[in-house]
C-alpha cells in the first residue's frame, strides 16, 4: 500500500464539476492499493498516517499530529501510485490491486483513521476526480507498507 501525503491548508475533490468532499487544515492522502496488500497493511498505514507528526508546534518544529491540531483528512483513491514506469514510456499498472480488493482496503483505511476520532472526507472510488489543494509548506511524504521500501 502506498500513500502520498500532503499537508494542506485546504483541499477539495470534485466529480463532474460538482464538489463532493472538502477539508480545511489537514492532510490530503492519495492512496494506492497493491495486489498483495492485506487488511494488516491498511490498518498499519492508517495508524501511521493518523499519528504522523507533520504539523508545527509553537517552536516551529514538526512535532504535532493531525488530532492535536484539530485537522481533517481527505482520502482519494489513486491506483496510479502503483505505476511502473521504468520499462518503455507507457506506465504499467499490473501491481495495482483489482478494484474489488482495492475498494475494501481503501474503505478499511478510511474506517481505521475515523475510528481514531479524526474527521475523514473521501473522494469517489473509480470516478474521474478533480483534486484541488493548497499544500502548506510545501510538505509532502510518501509512505509504503512493504519491506525493502524507504520508509520501513
Amino acid at each position: 500500500m502506498r500513500a502520498c501525503i500532503q499537508r494542506v491548508s485546504r483541499a477539495e475533490v470534485r466529480v463532474g464539476g460538482q464538489p463532493c468532499a472538502q477539508i480545511g487544515r489537514g492532510m490530503l492522502v492519495l492512496l494506492g492499493v497493491a495486489q498483495d496488500d492485506t487488511e494488516a497493511d491498511a490498518r498499519l498505514l492508517a495508524d501511521k498516517v493518523a499519528g504522523l507528526r507533520i504539523f508545527e508546534d509553537s517552536a516551529g518544529k514538526m512535532n504535532l499530529a493531525l488530532k492535536e491540531v484539530g485537522g481533517s483528512i481527505l482520502v482519494v483513491s489513486q491506483f496510479t501510485l502503483l505505476a511502473q514506469c521504468w520499462n518503455g514510456r507507457r506506465p504499467s499498472f499490473t501491481e495495482a490491486a483489482p478494484p474489488e480488493k482495492a475498494v475494501q482496503l481503501y474503505e478499511l483505511f478510511v474506517q481505521t483513521v475515523a475510528a481514531q476520532g479524526i474527521p475523514v472526507a473521501t473522494g469517489r472510488f473509480r470516478e474521474h476526480m478533480e483534486v484541488e489543494l493548497v499544500n502548506d509548506g510545501p510538505v509532502t511524504f510518501v509512505l509504503q507498507t512493504r519491506r525493502g521500501q524507504p520508509d520501513r
